[in-house]
């Protein structure tokens, strides 16, 4: 993800939903190799905020142990990913955990299957890694796992839900049995009203773990565009297709406003909403993405609200 420093303006919140009141407590993504790029954290976010650390596919351990123990350092709740199908075993498993916990006394983790289609070894799923036992007996606080708004053709090649809603199930049980919190962090989306349709059919299936909202950070359309199409989004990305068509829109860095100004306005009407709160993917940059936050919570980056 390059950088792209972009600074969004204060502005009064919506009629149609408090953005900021949203954002507070939002984490963020990062990659070793995006994060080496910023110098001080601390002068972009609050003390405490949850900065996910991705593993991507070809990425060394020690670079990812590296990153978690820099941003705990710092005062940041990390919480790195576990990707089932890049972990050959249950030894290697427990190797990435005590190195975590050695290098920066980790005790979060995002599970989850993983941006590769095949598996390298053992396992396929974050469902296989939860059971092997070895978080909790490593005394995870804190366990979240990938949520699918607009399905995963991973899970079901079919596009349907069938697959997608029996797994949130097992983790919904999963979590009926572990002392971890745990909650779903999705994948972004550019429209609102299919997350929340989506945490209605989680509930009607008796899942109730916490959402937390995949937002995608500014960026330019063009940048946007192709993450959406590599992560697999799904139904919304019309919204960029739309937004392409229009010469007016198409020079200018998209930013969630939208999308993060509806979900506002349905946590507000319905405070007992699975959706907690928004994880922000900073695909234009993590500059431009704890500028476009700050300018929404009305105060200084590292002063915004956890």
């Amino acid at each position: 993800m390059a950088l792209l420093p972009f600074r969004t303006k204060t502005r009064p919140a919506p009629a149609h939903g408090d953005i900021g009141a949203f954002l507070a407590g939002h984490s963020v993504e990062v990659m070793p190799r995006t994060a080496e790029k910023i110098e001080d954290f601390t002068a972009l976010f609050a003390p405490g905020t949850r900065i996910y650390i991705a593993h991507i596919d070809g990425t060394p351990i020690e670079e990812m142990v590296a990153t978690a123990r820099r941003l705990a350092r710092d005062g940041f709740a990390v919480m790195p990913h576990f990707p089932a199908r890049i972990i050959a075993d249950k030894a290697m498993l427990a190797d990435w955990i005590a190195r975590y916990q050695d290098a920066a006394g980790i005790t979060q983790g995002l599970i989850l299957a993983g941006g590769v289609s095949e598996p390298r070894g053992a396992f396929d799923s974050s469902m296989q890694l939860l059971e092997t036992g070895l978080f909790d007996r490593a005394g995870f606080t804190h366990l979240h796992v990938a949520g699918h708004p607009e399905g995963n053709r991973d899970i079901d090649i079919s596009g349907g839900e069938e697959a997608v809603m029996d797994a949130a199930r097992w983790k919904q049980a999963f979590s009926e049995r572990t002392d971890a919190a745990m909650a779903m962090a999705t994948q972004f989306a550019f429209e609102a009203q299919p997350i929340i349709d989506w945490t209605e059919r989680l509930r009607a299936n008796g899942v109730h773990l916490p959402v937390h909202v995949g937002l995608a950070g500014p960026a330019k359309l063009q940048t946007l565009i192709k993450f959406a199409i590599t992560c697999g989004v799904g139904p919304s990305l019309r919204v960029l297709q739309k937004r392409a068509m229009d010469v007016t829109k198409l020079v200018l860095p998209y930013t969630p406003d939208d999308v993060a100004a509806d979900l506002a306005r349905h946590k507000t009407a319905h405070p007992g909403s699975l959706i907690a709160g928004a994880h922000v993917f900073p695909l234009g940059g993590i500059k431009a993405s704890a500028d476009w936050a700050a300018g929404h919570l009305g105060a200084a980056p590292h002063r915004a609200s956890r």
